[in-house]
């Protein structure tokens, strides 16, 4: 299957703009194919506001995100291959959605019964503890 990551970008896009936030995300500065102004990486990550009122040519594809914004006064071409977008969220209140790291030469473990075939009376894994610790959350990057 294709990745989701695209989907899952474009929708949280739309839900935080639909709700009058300004939408940033963090894209991994030094993955393959990133173009961004050298001055805005900090710490080989960068943080771009992504809102219509901040960028020109929006454009959220399959394979990439790509727009004009302005850095120091001067206008200059982003693009960021999927991969290296690594969240996305509403400045205002951080509300968002981080992305997992994605292998491209790796595929997704089977899931059990998947396939139709004798994995059908595979046991079913023990239910998630849900006094557990809860996953990492987004927290603004200034």
């Amino acid at each position: 299957m294709t990745s989701n990551r695209p989907y899952l970008l474009r929708a949280m896009y739309e839900w935080i703009a639909d709700n009058g936030m300004t939408p940033y995300i963090l894209v991994d500065a030094n993955a393959p194919g990133v173009k961004v102004p050298k001055v805005a990486i900090k710490d080989g990550r960068v943080v771009l506001n992504v809102a219509a009122r901040a960028v020109a040519q929006l454009e959220l594809g399959a394979d990439r995100v790509r727009f004009m914004a302005r850095f120091s006064g001067v206008s200059q071409a982003v693009e960021a291959p999927m991969p290296a977008v690594l969240a996305i969220y509403a400045q205002e209140n951080g509300q968002g959605m981080m992305f997992p790291a994605e292998d491209e030469s790796s595929s997704p473990p089977p899931v059990a019964g998947a396939t139709g075939d004798a994995d059908a009376g595979a046991p079913v894994p023990a239910p998630v503890d849900s006094t557990a610790k809860k996953g990492a959350h987004l927290r603004v990057v200034k």
